[in-house]
C-alpha cells in the first residue's frame, strides 16, 4: 500500500512538474515597454490598434498602455518621484519644461528623425533650452468658429482672411441680439485671452521666458480689450448669462455667433452642430494676428531601462502612417507637414477652411513657457478675477 502511495506522489510530482514546466515555457518573454498617454475614449480608440501593429512589427516587444484620463501631469509627477515612471510619456510643451528642468527626460536632440518633415515651431514648443526632449504628434492654436446660419440672419459677412480687430467687434456688436444671442465666446482660462494679449503686442512671459510682462502697456491694453468684449459692448456673456453652461455648449445651442477655440472641438461640432459652421483666423491686433501655438509628443523617460526600443516605438508613433490614422479623426492638427497639407486633414468635410489651422501656424508663436508656469497661470486667475467680472 505504501508503495503505491509513494508512487502515485512520484507521478503527481512529475505531472506537476510538467505542468510548470509547460507554464514557464509559454511565459511572455518580450520586453515590456510602458506608455503612458492622457486621451478621451474616442483618442483611445486609435491609439490602441496603433500599438497593437507596432508590437506586430516587433513581435520581440510588448506595449503596457498606461491610460490617464485625468490628473495626468499629477500622477507622471508622483511616478517619476517615485523611480516608476513609464519609458515613453506623451507630454506637451506647457509641462515639458518641469521635466526637462528636472533632468528626468532624455536629450532627442539627435534621434534619428527628419526634422523637416515636423513644422519647426512644434519642435520648438517641444524644446527645452536648445534640447529637444519629446518628438511632436500635433499643434494646437485657436481659430474663430463661427454660426454661418446666424451671420445670414444678421445680414453680417463672414470673417475673412486680415481682418481687424475693429471690423471684429463692429461684427459681434451686430450679431448680439438682446440676451438670445452673443457675439463672441469669453473664457476665463488663459489659454483664451492670450490672443488678444499677443497680438497687441503683449503676453505673460518675455519671449525668453525670464521676464514677467503682465503689466507692460501692450499687454494691459490686450487684457482691456477682452474685458471689454463682456463689460463695456456687452457681446460675450456674463457668468451669470452662460451659468453652467460651456462656450461650446452655447455655440451648439445657437447662443454663440463666434467661438473661439481649437480642434479639439471639430468632431464634436460636425456630430451634433445642426446649423452650417466654418472657421477664420484671429482677427489682427496692433502687433498682427497672433495666437499661441502649442504641440504636444512623445519623451523618454532618463530612468528607462529600454531607451532604443522606446526610441523605435516613438519613431512608430510619429511616423507619416501613424499621424495619418490620429489626423482621420479630426482631433488634431498633425504636426507633420506632409500629412497636415494630405487629404488626412484637408479632407473636405466641415470646417471647409480647414486650411486656417495651417496658415495660422505661419502667424502663431509657441507659447512662453517657464518652469513655474502653472504658478504664473494660478496668479493671473487671481488677477483676472476682477477685471474680467
Amino acid at each position: 500500500m505504501l508503495k503505491k502511495i509513494i508512487a502515485g506522489l512520484i507521478v503527481a510530482g512529475s505531472l506537476f512538474l510538467c505542468i510548470c514546466a509547460f507554464y514557464g515555457s509559454s511565459k511572455d518573454s518580450r520586453t515590456v515597454i510602458k506608455f503612458a498617454s492622457w486621451g478621451s475614449k474616442s483618442e483611445i480608440d486609435i491609439i490602441i490598434p496603433l500599438l497593437k501593429d507596432f508590437e506586430k512589427a516587433n513581435p520581440d516587444l510588448k506595449i503596457e498602455f498606461m491610460h490617464i484620463p485625468q490628473n495626468y501631469f499629477q500622477k507622471i509627477h508622483l511616478l517619476f518621484a517615485s523611480n516608476t515612471a513609464p519609458d515613453v510619456i506623451f507630454i506637451n510643451n506647457l509641462y515639458l519644461p518641469v521635466y526637462a528642468n528636472a533632468g528626468v527626460l532624455e536629450d532627442l536632440s539627435n534621434i534619428e528623425i527628419n526634422r523637416g518633415d515636423y513644422y519647426e515651431k512644434a519642435l520648438q514648443a517641444l524644446s527645452w533650452k536648445g534640447k529637444l526632449y519629446a518628438v511632436p504628434r500635433d499643434v494646437s492654436n485657436l481659430v474663430i468658429y463661427y454660426n454661418k446660419e446666424i451671420f445670414d440672419r444678421m445680414n453680417v459677412p463672414y470673417p475673412k482672411n486680415g481682418w481687424t480687430f475693429d471690423e471684429f467687434l463692429a461684427a459681434a456688436e451686430k450679431l448680439t441680439n438682446s440676451q438670445d444671442v452673443f457675439g463672441i465666446s469669453f473664457e476665463e482660462d488663459l489659454l483664451f485671452y492670450l490672443p488678444y494679449l499677443m497680438s497687441e503686442g503683449g503676453g505673460v512671459l518675455s519671449d525668453d521666458v525670464t521676464k514677467d510682462i503682465t503689466h507692460e502697456e501692450n499687454t494691459q491694453r490686450g487684457l482691456t480689450l477682452y474685458a471689454d468684449l463682456r463689460k463695456r459692448y456687452h457681446v460675450a456673456p456674463l457668468k451669470s448669462e452662460s451659468a453652467s453652461a460651456t462656450m461650446a455648449q452655447m455655440f451648439l445651442q445657437g447662443k454663440l455667433a463666434m467661438h473661439l477655440s481649437g480642434r479639439w472641438l471639430v468632431p464634436k461640432y460636425r456630430e451634433e452642430a445642426n446649423f452650417d459652421w466654418d472657421i477664420a483666423p484671429f482677427p489682427k491686433g496692433a502687433a498682427g494676428s497672433i495666437v499661441p501655438l502649442d504641440a504636444s509628443g512623445c519623451a523618454i523617460a532618463k530612468s528607462s531601462q529600454h531607451k532604443q526600443e522606446a526610441f523605435l516605438l516613438i519613431k512608430f508613433l510619429s511616423s507619416k502612417e501613424s499621424i495619418q490614422k490620429m489626423t482621420q479623426s479630426g482631433l488634431i492638427v498633425p504636426a507633420r507637414i506632409d500629412v497636415a497639407n494630405s487629404k488626412y486633414f484637408l479632407d473636405g468635410q466641415r470646417p471647409l477652411n480647414a486650411k486656417v489651422f495651417l496658415d495660422v501656424i505661419e502667424t502663431s508663436k509657441p507659447t512662453p513657457v517657464s518652469v513655474n508656469y502653472n504658478q504664473i497661470t494660478d496668479r493671473m486667475k487671481v488677477y483676472t478675477e476682477k477685471l474680467f467680472n
